[in-house]
């Protein structure tokens, strides 16, 4: 395909944000208006794409786009997308058009801030498109840094009352764990020195040092590979948000407006979980190998910590990201399981959680809009008041708890069972955040929505058309990936089994006792 669809898509965004910050006048409404129009235009090109996807070819990049950048630093214009980016691509740009729109009337009636809110939004859209298309590390690693700009100004601009204090503390955990992965990108760059020039004795990086596909299969050395790929997994690991580094999440997510935190949550925090399936299992086989059972146990303790602090929450917004530590917990398990089931699982589980998540903290701030808190024991009774926001609650919920025929269920499914294959102590005790996660959704539907309603609560609307709008797609998506996750499948397989055989790892054989007789 001749026509740079990748860079398009992903500069469209940051076009966007040019233009809103470029506007005049008091119209609050165009600067909503062209936020949701770029959104939109952003995820009808990755819909074109993914149309023209070859999906029996899946497991290769296509849509490649590369060019010499820094040639001096080996440094290339390089991006492409295989089933997994494409899957992710998916998932952001389906999930800004929500975020637009749920983010209405967010920033108040201040045309300047207005502008400004929605301009952020869309550069940090444009950032984390880069991430999942970058197929150079030096350009994965600027996209990775340079979408913390616009979330600060999200967080610290537009949060509550600790807006300010929890930007801070995201900016500096994110910029603590890229610092590390810096190094681990330095020393990559002089592993990748060729040998000196016969001519000049000079030894210089080659123009494509840093592409992906040069990097796979480059020998490091077994104590210098484990360094640098500890170095990449810290930086993912805070991104993710896995226990103990997840500590920013909750006070982003409780300060933040909720449709930010469907973008942080939803989106932002998926690059973690990308970063380790695309670029620690491909470039560092052997230590990822080598890490891979402590990092099995720390996900195990994501799950469970997760989920009983979950429980222990009162405020709803901290409830949402709590539960995300514990399903972060599951896809790492299952990236680093490392069995084709719990990674493909994994990966579907990166979308299934977006749309899960993207759903509740929605709700979230269709609650706060009319009952002014997202405190849990403020809120009873709401069924009878707002029953369709109630019952569009309870599937989102559910969703998240993994209920049969809804889309979460598949993918714990897929990864609990590839995970038993190789570390069957490590999915019999990932099984309790199941159990976690029905008491800590199922209890808070019981508290906020059944029995008599409060006293004030009485004259609060149902939804709107707007809301229904933000809602009913994400709804949509949840159910039709839970009864026929198959189309997605197709893209992910494909993409994994290249990843395996590129880590050097197959599939542990079962041998059951009396099987054939």
């Amino acid at each position: 395909m001749s026509f740079p669809w990748l860079t398009a898509i992903g500069v469209l965004p940051l076009v966007g944000a040019g233009v809103l910050m470029l506007l005049r006048g008091e119209s609050r409404w165009l600067s909503r208006q062209l936020a949701l129009v770029f959104s939109l235009i952003s995820l009808a090109g990755v819909l074109v794409l993914a149309v023209t996807f070859d999906v029996a070819d899946a497991g290769t990049v296509q849509f490649v786009e590369q060019h010499s950048w820094i040639g001096s630093l080996g440094v290339s214009y390089a991006l492409g997308a295989n089933g997994i980016s494409m899957v992710m691509l998916l998932l952001a740009t389906a999930l800004t058009p929500v975020c637009v729109l749920a983010s209405w009337h967010v920033a108040g009636d201040d045309p300047a801030k207005v502008r400004e809110y929605f301009a952020f939004l869309l550069a940090a859209e444009s950032f984390m498109l880069g991430v999942f298309m970058a197929q150079d590390l030096f350009m994965f690693y600027m996209f990775f840094e340079a979408m913390l700009i616009p979330m600060y100004f999200l967080l610290g601009r537009f949060g509550g009352p600790n807006g300010k204090a929890a930007a801070m503390k995201f900016l500096l955990f994110s910029l603590t764990g890229g610092l590390i992965m810096l190094a681990g990108v330095i020393a990559i760059g002089l592993a990748s020195i060729g040998a000196p020039d016969p001519a000049t004795g000079v030894r210089s990086l080659s123009p494509d040092a840093f592409l992906l596909s040069s990097l796979t299969g480059l020998d490091l050395g077994q104590t210098a590979e484990r360094w640098i790929f500890v170095s990449f997994f810290i930086a993912f690991a805070v991104k993710a948000p896995m226990w103990p580094v997840h500590t920013w999440l909750p006070d982003a997510a409780e300060a933040a407006p909720p449709a930010i935190s469907v973008l942080l949550v939803g989106v932002m925090d998926k690059i973690g979980t990308y970063g380790m399936i695309a670029l620690c299992l491909p470039l560092f086989p052997e230590a990822s190998k080598w890490a891979a059972p402590v990092i099995a146990a720390l996900a195990v303790v994501s799950i469970i910590y997760g989920g009983l602090v979950a429980i222990a929450q009162r405020d709803l917004r901290r409830l949402i990201a709590f539960t995300s530590v514990s399903h972060f917990g599951f896809i790492v398990l299952g990236i680093f399981a490392m069995t084709s089931t719990s990674s493909s699982g994994a990966v579907l589980y990166m979308l299934n959680h977006g749309f899960s998540t993207a759903a509740l903290f929605a709700v979230c701030a269709m609650l706060m809009a009319r009952f002014g808190t997202a405190r849990i024991g403020q809120y009873g009774g709401i069924q009878r008041v707002t029953p369709l926001l109630a019952g569009l609650f309870l599937v989102a919920g559910l969703s998240s708890l993994a209920l049969p025929g809804l889309s979460s269920f598949i993918s714990e499914f897929l990864v609990l069972a590839g995970t038993f294959a190789r570390y069957p102590v490590a999915a019999a005790l990932g099984t309790s955040g199941l159990v976690l996660s029905a008491v800590y959704i199922l209890l808070t539907y019981q508290r906020m929505t059944t029995g008599p309603a409060r006293s004030g609560f009485d004259d609060a609307p149902d939804l709107s058309a707007r809301e229904k709008w933000v809602l009913g797609p994400v709804i949509a998506v949840i159910i039709a990936l839970g009864i026929f996750p198959k189309p997605v499948l197709d893209l992910i397989n494909p993409a994994v089994a290249t990843t395996m055989t590129v880590t050097g790892v197959s599939d542990p054989s079962f041998v059951i006792e009396g099987a054939g007789q």
